[in-house]
């Protein structure tokens, strides 16, 4: 970098260091300029954190590409001027906030409370920590203009992150989020952002606690999505919630469905932003669920159950030819599809008239049931955001009634309680699932996926992401996007292409040539179709500096054949999928 461009980096910085409230983050910032550490200061100036439909994310420190105090209160700032621009009624309405247990979450909260206040935006804000799913269904319960959530959900301890709900519950979609940031953007210098104290914003009714009651009615609604009220509830559960805020809201709510017998992991109980027992407070991560396995061992567990962090991912294990083995967030979906949409659905309800929704890189299978069924199925961006706003539109628009919806990266919602994932509710329907199969048919959550495969075929799915940091991720992850767009392959493996499809520029491409356009929102992502069934997607992370890799396969299921051996045909096809695809993808990276 050159003199002049270092030079107007630190000048950058030092200003930043003159508006910054946060006395920890100064000190930071401060120690870097003192001792010249220039690609410290470039990686926190040179770029900016992004606001965009899944808010705002990033490691904890100074500067516009961290998480910090000025960043909070530019982007609430940005985020209220937002609202009173678009007749939302903001200053009588207000809007909900929520934080979990992670580092700086409550004084980030507190942060958003001021800012509104000092906007005349009423602030509904939490006096605990909350679960994410909680969050999200105060704001349509208080009927709020919109609510903000600080959490970065299962992310690294160094992170936190700022979500945001529209009025109708869900997260925002464009373009709602261009509009945000752009008001962020045009916040001027800190001094002109009006924070009062809280106490003074309390006595004038511009800061007000949720009331218990929202707690009391998430937890009726909940109640209400039983089935199968006190089939097979001497179920025995081991539960975690990983140092996060699910404990106490997923107890109360597998208390209300008639399960007592929870056992939770004390290391873990409370809220605690270091996850001292875990490297990544991750349920998907290998290790995180140790603890709960070693508990569920010596209360002889039938199923474990785990939330994230924030609560709103759902993880579940069951013992497997003798060890713990934890489903897929697409074994946990199928299974999930086929209990509310065949097993216990309502026979007054025409098929038509239900709507189950996952996104593009979850497991075909959702679909294929579906269909078999006559039920209403699509398939929407990743991201929950995309669901929750898809059965929102069906409902206005065709009256249809959404049953279910996940994504494959642990997140189910069940009904319409809450226009988000809810590892919350979703525990409680997932044990009253397993008890079911227990209790009337004598299966296990493993048996009961092979009765869903005899249906729908064997779908087995595996996932492959690189991860590159710094500034020259985002860079090398453009460059594999592109590779791949300017050479598409003939074939994966063995197996030839069907067809392309690619959300950036909206079309699916067929091996003749035909070209279908897509009702999408652009996205950059590429799916490869390919004989058979299979499927090969791409994408990069929206929250982490990674690129995705997902892999489907579907293998038939003989009549007769035993299930086992069409899935171990089904893995093998997988693991040379997976192999074939990342030598590619390696071959196209700079």
């Amino acid at each position: 970098m050159s003199t002049e461009a270092n030079d107007s980096v630190v000048a950058r910085a030092q200003a930043w260091l003159r508006e910054d409230p946060d006395e920890v983050t100064r000190a930071e910032l401060q120690a870097l300029l003192e001792n010249n550490d220039q690609q410290a200061i470039e990686d926190r100036f040179l770029a900016k954190l992004e606001f965009g439909t899944a808010g705002l994310r990033g490691v904890l420190g100074a500067g516009p590409n961290r998480m910090n105090r000025a960043v909070v209160l530019r982007t609430t700032a940005g985020l209220c001027k937002y609202l009173l621009a678009h007749g939302l009624d903001a200053q009588t309405r207000g809007i909900v906030v929520g934080y979990d247990g992670r580092k700086m979450s409550r004084e980030f909260a507190e942060d958003v409370a001021s800012v509104c206040a000092g906007l005349g935006v009423r602030a509904h804000l939490f006096a605990g920590v909350a679960p994410t799913p909680l969050v999200a269904f105060a704001v349509t319960a208080l009927g709020a203009a919109a609510g903000v959530m600080v959490t970065a959900s299962h992310n690294p301890p160094e992170y936190n992150g700022y979500k945001v709900y529209w009025e109708n519950g869900a997260q925002i979609i464009p373009p709602h989020d261009v509009g945000i940031a752009a008001e962020i953007d045009a916040i001027g210098p800190l001094t002109t952002v009006a924070r009062p104290i809280l106490k003074e914003s309390r006595a004038k009714g511009l800061v007000v606690d949720v009331a218990p009651e929202i707690d009391a009615r998430y937890l009726d609604a909940v109640a209400a999505l039983q089935r199968n009220a006190g089939v097979g509830r001497d179920l025995v559960i081991a539960y975690t919630p990983l140092h996060g805020v699910g404990y106490e809201r997923a107890k109360a709510t597998l208390a209300r469905f008639g399960f007592d017998a929870v056992h939770v992991v004390d290391e873990q109980r409370e809220p605690d932003g270091a996850f001292p027992t875990v490297n990544f407070p991750n349920p998907e991560e290998k290790g995180a669920l140790d603890l709960v396995y070693a508990l569920a061992d010596r209360v002889s567990a039938d199923i474990v159950l785990a939330n994230d962090p924030d609560a709103d991912r759902l993880a579940a294990a069951e013992k497997y030819e003798g060890k713990w083995r934890q489903l897929t967030g697409n074994e946990v979906g199928a299974l999930f599809a086929h209990y509310l949409l065949v097993d216990t659905a309502d026979p007054r309800v025409e098929p038509g008239a239900l709507t189950a929704i996952t996104t593009i890189v979850s497991s075909p299978l959702l679909g294929e049931l579906c269909r078999s069924l006559g039920v209403r199925y699509d398939e929407v961006l990743t991201g929950f955001k995309w669901i929750a706003n898809r059965a929102l539109d069906l409902a206005a628009t065709s009256g249809e009634r959404f049953v279910f919806g996940y994504e494959e990266a642990l997140g189910y919602t069940v009904g319409e309680v809450v226009r988000d994932k809810d590892g919350v509710g979703s525990a409680a329907v997932f044990a009253e699932l397993a008890a079911f199969y227990r209790a009337k048919h004598g299966r296990s959550l493993f048996a009961q996926l092979d009765e869903v495969y005899r249906r729908t075929g064997v779908f087995v799915s595996g996932q492959h992401n690189v991860t590159i940091k710094g500034l020259e991720g985002a860079s090398q992850i453009r460059a594999i996007m592109d590779g791949f767009r300017k050479s598409p392959p003939k074939a994966i493996g063995p197996l030839a292409v069907e067809s392309v499809t690619d959300i950036q520029v909206g079309q699916r491409t067929r091996a003749d040539g035909a070209v279908e356009k897509l009702s999408l929102p652009a996205s950059n992502v590429i799916a490869y179709a390919l004989v058979g069934g299979s499927r090969v997607t791409l994408r990069p992370s929206g929250t982490e500096p990674k690129i995705k890799y997902y892999f489907d396969v579907r293998e038939p299921v003989a009549r007769g054949e035993p299930v086992s051996a069409a899935r171990a045909r089904a893995n093998a096809q997988l693991e040379a999928l997976k192999s074939a695809f990342v030598a590619m993808a390696d071959g196209i990276a700079p």
